[in-house]
């Protein structure tokens, strides 16, 4: 049996580990032990591009010229990498990453599955979080807000999380938002609550079940389409 290799870790200032390793030659990602994500299992990561930008993809009716949108969590890349595939060309693809060491285990290690993607013309890296990172951004001016940082408001990665999922926060997500777009969130799985959090920030919201990989029989994850109302 083909035994996990860590290749490298990263620690939040609050303690938080994460870990790179591969086996059998995938790679996975871990918290505190805990598996994330892999190059195994991308098909809902993926799906949250292509749910969040429908409205703007290459070739769309009304497509603006020149799309704006923001990711919020680098994660394994799977999500950007889909978003630069379904928006084309041109575009502006912003990836808001926390740690700077997963933005390098991007550009080493996970560059074999899924390209330069970071050295695209179109992507743009903000190292911090979503919430500063979003503070930049003025009125009307998204086309597109993708978001996979957390499990669910109830299993942060870190505890600074918290003021994503705020009133205030989804207030400035709402104003942020161009009127025909959409802010995409991927949770771990259903989670009523927070769709009722959206409702009553002024969206209106669409669930859509998510499989872990394509051939799963069952979805598992959910990802919620949040417009303005």
């Amino acid at each position: 049996m083909k035994p996990y290799v860590q290749l490298a870790e990263a620690r939040l200032p609050d303690g938080t580990l994460f870990t790179l390793h591969k086996h059998d030659g995938r790679f996975y990602l871990k918290n505190d032990g805990r598996e994330l994500m892999s190059t195994a299992l991308t098909h809902s990561e993926q799906m949250l591009a292509e749910l969040g930008c429908a409205g703007i993809a290459e070739g769309m009716p009304g497509r603006p010229k020149h799309p704006k949108v923001l990711i919020g969590g680098l994660g394994m890349g799977f999500t950007l990498k889909r978003a630069l595939e379904v928006v084309g060309s041109p575009a502006t693809v912003e990836v808001a990453e926390l740690m700077p060491e997963i933005i390098g285990w991007n550009r080493t290690f996970l560059v074999e599955h899924n390209g330069p993607i970071l050295a695209d013309e179109r992507t743009r890296i903000y190292e911090g979080d979503l919430f500063h990172c979003l503070a930049k951004y003025p009125k009307g001016s998204l086309d597109a807000l993708l978001v996979d940082i957390d499990d669910g408001p109830d299993m942060l990665i870190t505890g600074g999380n918290s003021r994503l999922y705020t009133p205030a926060f989804f207030a400035k997500v709402r104003e942020t938002l161009a009127p025909a777009a959409c802010a995409a969130y991927w949770m771990a799985h259903p989670t009523p609550a927070f769709e009722k959090a959206l409702v009553r920030a002024g969206f209106r919201v669409e669930a859509h079940p998510a499989k872990a990989h394509a051939k799963a029989k069952k979805p598992r994850h959910c990802i919620y389409v949040a417009r303005r109302r």
